[in-house]
């Protein structure tokens, strides 16, 4: 590995060299265990501890597919879907493994005993499989998590409806928190030359699921003076929903947790921002009750902000917690556009104020290649930038899902796996110093 880290730190190693190292036969990732599939029975969701679960292990490489590509990661990140697999929530992650074992010979490398989490990377192109010609060897890439057969007609308009749709590193093995990778080719785009590696590691996942879900014509299809509510806006989801909105002419309310998060927001350009716990927001008065008051108060003070105006559309993904004060306060033929579900799968709302109202609610679910490739276009060009607020080591990876299964973060969480230090991989330092404030804002707060 460590010849292949040299060549990476060099910066201008030619293709051919790269193509001519050699791949080791074992390598580290983070790893959950079948067999540990039922040690969290019986205990509730939050006393669930991901450091129990997780491991740093040496696992074989695999083998390399028509397609594929094998990636050296020099960063990753901490998604919730690396959470609620920790947690064995809401099912064991094998059982997607054990699914696409059975679908072909290829697919069976994943029906392991161990899942390899992880569905960002930022790395390097090391070899590609039978049938790749847009990428080589040295290619610096990130990835988007979308991995699809295409095989069915169902996913050719829009991959994310193919039959065999799934979530890299989540539904399939051979993740982004590991020194290397298994990817389909088809989930490469360059990395942005102006970012570091456990910047670029970070987005791709949020930032192409917020595309899809607010700006895309297959989301919320956002457009100028739309009034976009914003849970957990200071988030990595939530921040790219904010910038997206005010790239585009339209007006985030910005909802948060804390003052912290609330001058996160500040610092992106947003001003209307409302701290659900300086206000006391509490939808539910118990575990089977919500409290429609607090749904009026929430919208009271939405319309104190705009000057009037109800939310066009509804960022969600708080889920249980929010929904039904999500469905009352959009306005008169909103939007709802809803994905995840980070405190609860099971929403509850007075669907009243839907149909009465001719409201909408949009599911919404990571991106096709398009969406992820324009998402990532904006970050190339420094017009969306990353919302890093802190690396961890590889070996603190557990730690990292911890602190963010118990929202103890803020913006998003990076993990360095290849890559021995923060600040490395720029190879743009003219455009990153244009915008050098705006990537630092995340940082260190």
């Amino acid at each position: 590995m460590k010849q292949i880290l040299d060549a990476i730190l060099a910066g201008d190693t030619p293709a051919e060299e790269f193509g001519r190292l050699e791949v080791p036969e074992h390598y580290r990732g983070i790893t959950v265990h079948a067999d540990e599939a039922g040690m969290f029975e019986g205990l509730a969701t939050k006393e669930k501890d991901p450091r129990k679960s997780l491991h740093l292990d040496d696992v074989p490489t695999p083998e390399l597919g028509p397609g594929e590509a094998l990636v050296a990661v020099m960063a990753s990140a901490i998604n919730y879907n690396t959470v609620w697999t920790s947690i064995f929530e809401p099912v064991s992650t094998f059982t997607f493994l054990k699914r696409y074992g059975k679908l072909s010979p290829l697919t069976a490398r994943h029906d392991l005993q161990y899942h390899v989490v992880g569905s960002d990377l930022a790395g390097v192109v090391l070899r590609t499989g039978p049938g790749v010609n847009a990428w080589k060897p040295g290619d610096e890439v990130v990835a988007h998590c979308l991995s699809v057969e295409l095989e069915s007609p169902d996913g050719h308009n829009d991959t994310m409806l193919d039959s065999e749709q799934r979530i890299w590193g989540f539904e399939t093995n051979f993740g982004g928190l590991a020194e290397l990778a298994l990817v389909k080719s088809n989930q490469l785009m360059p990395k942005p030359a102006h970012l570091t590696w456990e910047e670029a590691a970070t987005p791709g996942l949020v930032n192409s699921t917020a595309y899809r879900q607010l700006v895309s014509s297959n989301g919320a299809g956002m457009k100028q003076g739309d009034v976009v509510l914003v849970w957990g806006a200071s988030g990595g989801l939530g921040s790219s929903a904010t910038q997206f909105a005010l790239n585009g002419g339209a007006i985030p309310v910005c909802v948060v947790s804390s003052p912290e998060k609330a001058e996160i927001c500040r610092a992106m350009g947003a001003e209307l921002i409302i701290d659900r716990s300086a206000e006391g927001y509490k939808f539910w008065s118990d575990e089977h009750t919500q409290d429609q008051k607090e749904w009026k108060r929430l919208g009271a003070k939405i319309r104190e902000l705009t000057g009037g105006d109800d939310p066009d559309i509804v960022f969600e993904h708080p889920g249980r917690e929010t929904f039904g004060a999500s469905v009352f306060v959009a306005r008169k033929g909103g939007k709802i556009v809803t994905c995840a579900s980070t405190s609860g799968f099971m929403h509850e709302y007075d669907n009243r104020y839907l149909w009465m109202n001719l409201k909408s609610i949009i599911g919404s679910h990571f991106a096709n290649y398009r969406e992820a490739w324009e998402a990532n276009r904006l970050i190339a060009k420094g017009m969306i930038h990353p919302t890093l607020s802190r690396a961890y080591p590889l070996e603190e990876t557990a730690q990292a899902a911890y602190d963010v299964h118990r929202n103890l973060h803020q913006g998003k969480v990076g993990v360095l796996t290849l890559a021995p230090t923060e600040g490395l991989g720029v190879r743009n330092a003219e455009l990153r110093e244009q915008h050098l404030t705006k990537i630092n804002r995340f940082r260190d707060r």
